[in-house]
């Protein structure tokens, strides 16, 4: 029995929070250095003010009006010669840079070709030849960097020019 009894007080003490009105009062407080705090109790010697809760609420329209004169509107001519002048300068940009990443493979397959002091080796004792394939693939290293750049730019003005009306 005593278990009913307190799982009922329970249910009645929950419900009488719920229903009970949420109008506690707030006080703000500033501190000797201005620090401010928002608290529900007053503190005493704290600086602490209630605050109103009955402020007005104000609305912002966030939805910009499609008969504003204000807005600048583009003619669908001007915006062709737009779409079609950035067309150009995008193929141009496209143009230059396949240029580059040409150049930048040639230059990349050149110094492939190449060994420098410290790739290859003498052994004095056996006279074998050998070789120090880090070193070339550190000294290559910015070599690929630039190819790999270069890519990825033709990839990007590619995709951009295909977004293009």
């Amino acid at each position: 029995m005593k278990p009913m009894r307190a799982a009922i007080s329970l249910s009645l003490l929950f419900l009488a929070f719920w229903l009970a009105p949420a109008s506690a009062q707030v006080f703000k407080c500033v501190d000797a250095v201005g620090k401010i705090t928002y608290r529900n109790d007053r503190v005493p010697g704290k600086g602490c003010k209630p605050i109103s809760t009955e402020q007005s609420v104000s609305t912002i329209n966030m939805r910009p009006n499609s008969s504003s004169t204000t807005f600048p509107r583009v003619s669908g001519e001007a915006q062709r010669e737009r779409d079609n002048a950035r067309r150009r300068v995008l193929e141009r940009e496209l143009d230059s840079e396949q240029k580059e990443l040409e150049d930048a493979r040639s230059k990349l397959i050149e110094q492939e070709g190449i060994f420098q002091n410290g790739e290859v080796f003498i052994n004095p004792k056996t006279g074998a030849r050998g070789a120090n394939p880090q070193k070339k693939l550190d000294r290559l290293q910015p070599y690929k960097d630039a190819v790999e750049r270069r890519e990825r730019n033709v990839e990007a003005l590619n995709q951009e020019l295909s977004g293009l009306r």
